[in-house]
């Protein structure tokens, strides 16, 4: 028979996919309590989406967007990490590039050898999820570590009110 004991899991290194969305944030305090709890290295991931260049007029400056919204994702993860590691939380993070938030996030699992996923879904309905799917659902397909989904309430709801 199998020992019991031998099935505790005790995550090591914890990833967070932060979008800045409310829901996300509550997904890092979340994997911040689990982090201390556990003594794990917290990694945050962000990814900046790209444009197509068939839809981008000629005058539009992509290369400054990016710029823009790689520093500012920059300063708001060094603010977390400032704040995090003064409760004691080994906290790194990585800034990532493209339209493909799933793969770039499944990449990331595997590069920085996570044993443990916090994710957050924003509790989309409707037609928005069915067309274009959902991030979250598709990690939870694809993932191939333990995972924590976090279910937010939707934007506007009477749910999200009340948390306000």
């Amino acid at each position: 028979m199998t020992d019991p004991m031998s099935l505790i899991f005790v995550p090591s290194r914890i990833l967070v996919p932060i979008d800045f969305s409310p829901s996300s944030l509550t997904a890092l305090a979340t994997s911040a309590d689990l982090a201390a709890h556990f003594h794990a290295s917290l990694i945050l991931a962000h990814v900046v989406p790209e444009f197509a260049t068939s839809t981008v007029p000629d005058f539009f400056p992509e290369s400054r967007f990016l710029d823009h919204a790689r520093k500012a994702a920059e300063g708001r993860f060094g603010s977390f990490q400032v704040e995090l590691s003064a409760k004691g939380i080994d906290v790194s993070y990585c800034i990532e590039q493209g339209n493909d938030v799933v793969g770039h996030i499944l990449r990331v699992i595997g590069r920085e050898n996570i044993d443990f996923l916090v994710i957050s879904t924003h509790g989309l309905s409707g037609w928005h999820p069915l067309v274009f799917g959902s991030t979250a659902e598709k990690i939870v397909r694809l993932a191939r570590c333990p995972l924590l989904l976090l279910r937010s309430a939707k934007p506007g709801s009477k749910q999200d009110e009340a948390s306000q």
